[in-house]
């Protein structure tokens, strides 16, 4: 069965990313953009995990996950190659109902990550539900260099006229007709 795409705010759920080093630095960076309240656990910080947790002022422990660690988090993603870890992880993770995501293992996760782009508010996903993370990838390259890099600044433009005008069909009209004219000046 394919996932589910949902779009949720974060910013106030709390994560654990399990390991520090190439992969787990990849997660971290796509987190980053989306909450501050992350932990990371792991023997072993890349100095890009590092870099990115000194920045950021996260919570880092340089220590082997323990039985227990995923209590008071909402998300956990497990990256790290052992898959018996990731077995463990999950099936802890059904006691409290905290979603997990175990890198290149779907067999123990509640959901994936998908290869995405974002500018600003503007957040562009593309996934295969796990069958081929390199298509997801290669899809996303090729529309990277379609998005307008002005998609943000018009975006805005629509936020505030929202708060400005009143609910009803001549406000979506008038959006209808500033989107069409946008999307024929942007994309060609």
């Amino acid at each position: 069965m394919s996932y589910f795409p949902i779009y949720i705010d974060m910013s106030n759920l709390r994560v654990l990313l399990v390991g520090g080093g190439h992969i787990a630095t990849d997660k971290l960076n796509k987190l980053i953009e989306f909450t501050q309240e992350i932990t990371i656990i792991a023997p072993y910080i890349s100095p890009e995990s590092q870099d990115l947790i000194n920045q950021h002022n996260l919570t880092s422990y340089t220590r082997a996950y323990k039985k227990g660690d995923i209590k008071g988090f909402d998300i956990v993603i497990v990256a790290t190659d052992t898959v018996i870890l990731h077995k463990e992880i999950y099936e802890e993770s059904r006691e409290s109902r905290i979603l997990v995501n175990s890198v290149d293992n779907t067999d123990y996760c509640d959901f994936i990550f998908p290869s995405y782009i974002k500018q600003g508010d503007f957040t562009l996903s593309f996934s295969t539900s796990g069958a081929s993370p390199a298509f997801s990838k290669q899809i996303r390259q090729y529309f990277e260099d379609k998005i307008p890099k002005n998609i943000d600044t018009f975006l805005q433009q629509m936020k505030e006229l929202r708060k400005e005008l009143p609910k009803g069909k001549e406000r979506m009209k008038k959006f209808e007709a500033m989107t069409r004219e946008y999307i024929r000046s942007n994309f060609k």
